[in-house]
């Protein structure tokens, strides 16, 4: 049975307060949660043709591998690793790969990126001795030898371009300033001038001067290719760099689970909101007569 509690004025008014704070720490911890969804989004995959047997060494280190990648990705958001190559016994079924997250991501949307990695990239390619998955936020490559760390790689993997702009002279110098800032970057940068943001990164491989060389080429493919495009994206083997107009990405590309846990938290919300209100205009009655 629900017992009545009387209270004076200052207890009704240290209830509302305490009151406002539960709801501002709710609405705080569902921002906080929110997880930068366009990062899931699929970019593009390779496999490779040669297969390995299930319960083979090879499976048994490329699980070991995946849950390096898995612990490793909540602390940095570069990694790479060997696994298996330690003795010419183990040799045939060595492992080499890495990881690489976004540089604007946090620590923990990195690890949900990777663990998304993870979970996918063997159904993407299924007993395959050699794969690459590049989703919007992070990126995942294995293969059976390691030949391909530290090696520059400008082979174009994935374009998209937008619909071209209208003959519209401020855009483009914008763009350029943007492209031509990008090609600075040595590992992560992103860049703006007026409407045109845009952003590059190189793998965390790369020297200095092969990350330049890199993204270079990624800018000159992203004129070459997409022309007038008012947003394009071009991934190359280690880099990527892509432009856009101010509000041109939305969430609108999100997978639909992602989609669902923003009306459940706004209805939540707009209850817990509505009942902490209740409260309050019936402490402020109570206090008034």
């Amino acid at each position: 049975m629900l017992s009545i509690i009387q209270l004076d004025s200052t207890q009704r008014i240290t209830l509302a307060l305490k009151l406002s704070s539960m709801l501002f720490l709710f609405s705080s911890a569902l921002s906080a949660n929110s997880y930068p969804t366009r990062a899931n989004i699929f970019i593009y995959a390779g496999c490779s043709q040669e297969k390995y047997q299930p319960s083979s060494p090879f499976e048994a280190n490329l699980n070991s591998f995946l849950s390096s990648v898995v612990s490793s990705s909540s602390q940095v958001i570069y990694n790479s690793f060997a696994v298996g190559n330690d003795s010419s016994e183990s040799s045939e079924g060595a492992v080499f790969g890495l990881y690489q997250c976004r540089g604007d991501l946090r620590p923990i949307d990195c690890s949900k990126c990777v663990g998304r990695l993870v979970n996918q990239i063997g159904l993407v390619c299924p007993y395959t001795t050699g794969a690459s998955l590049q989703l919007d936020g992070c990126y995942l490559r294995y293969e059976h030898y390691g030949d391909f760390l530290g090696k520059l790689d400008t082979g174009l993997r994935y374009r998209k371009c937008s619909k071209a702009m209208a003959s519209d002279a401020d855009f483009f110098r914008r763009r350029d300033d943007v492209l031509a800032d990008l090609q600075s970057a040595n590992g992560f940068r992103v860049s703006s001038s007026g409407l045109v943001q845009g952003y590059a990164q190189c793998l965390g491989d790369l020297t200095v001067s092969d990350c330049s060389s890199c993204i270079s080429d990624a800018v000159g493919k992203l004129k070459s290719l997409c022309g007038s495009a008012a947003s394009a994206d071009v991934f190359l083997g280690q880099c990527y760099a892509r432009y856009w107009v101010s509000g041109y990405y939305d969430e609108s590309g999100s997978s639909h689970n992602d989609q669902i846990g923003k009306p459940v938290a706004i209805i939540v919300g707009v209850f817990v909101g509505l009942a902490v209100l209740v409260i309050l205009l019936s402490i402020c009655k109570k206090s008034m007569g």
